[in-house]
């Protein structure tokens, strides 16, 4: 997808705030609203814009314990690896999932209640699981920083 420098610009705006209006936006890039829409229209439908999201503060709504987890898989074959890819998207106990390089396979994100709803989880999703090698959990003391903005490039 090529993009330009006002692209980017908007890009930059609507990562910090997506509930800015396209009137705020043309202000700020130099352009008209309705060309604004057009260009967000655009940008969404190409998928640059993934989607249109709130920050949701855990603590706010329950779920105070946060853990990230390393998981590794008992053998790295592509079914395996597809199967805890539906799982894990499957799960709303996981917000995010990644799938890495290095020491564990899976990277994951994890909140809870309360630790026994961990362990909860951790034996329905892990212990339960005949691919899963091994998983190493880290409790997240404090979110130090929340966010998905991609720092944009203008060309």
């Amino acid at each position: 997808m090529r993009y330009d420098r006002v692209d980017a610009l908007i890009l930059e705006i609507v990562q910090k705030n997506n509930r800015v209006t396209s009137e705020e936006i043309g202000e700020l890039v130099g352009l008209s609203a309705t060309a604004c829409q057009r260009r967000l229209k655009r940008l969404r439908s190409e998928g640059v814009i993934e989607a249109d999201v709130a920050i949701v503060s855990p603590k706010a709504v329950g779920r105070t314990i946060q853990m990230l987890v390393l998981v590794s898989l008992e053998r790295e074959r592509t079914d395996i690896i597809d199967r805890f890819k539906m799982a894990i998207q499957s799960s709303v106990d996981v917000v995010n999932g990644f799938y890495v390089t290095g020491d564990a396979d899976f990277l994951l994100y994890i909140t809870a209640r309360t630790m026994d709803d961990y362990e909860r989880f951790t034996r329905r999703f892990f212990y339960e699981n005949r691919d899963i090698k091994a998983f190493k959990t880290m409790v997240v003391m404090d979110r130090v920083k929340a966010g998905f903005a991609i720092p944009i490039e203008a060309p």
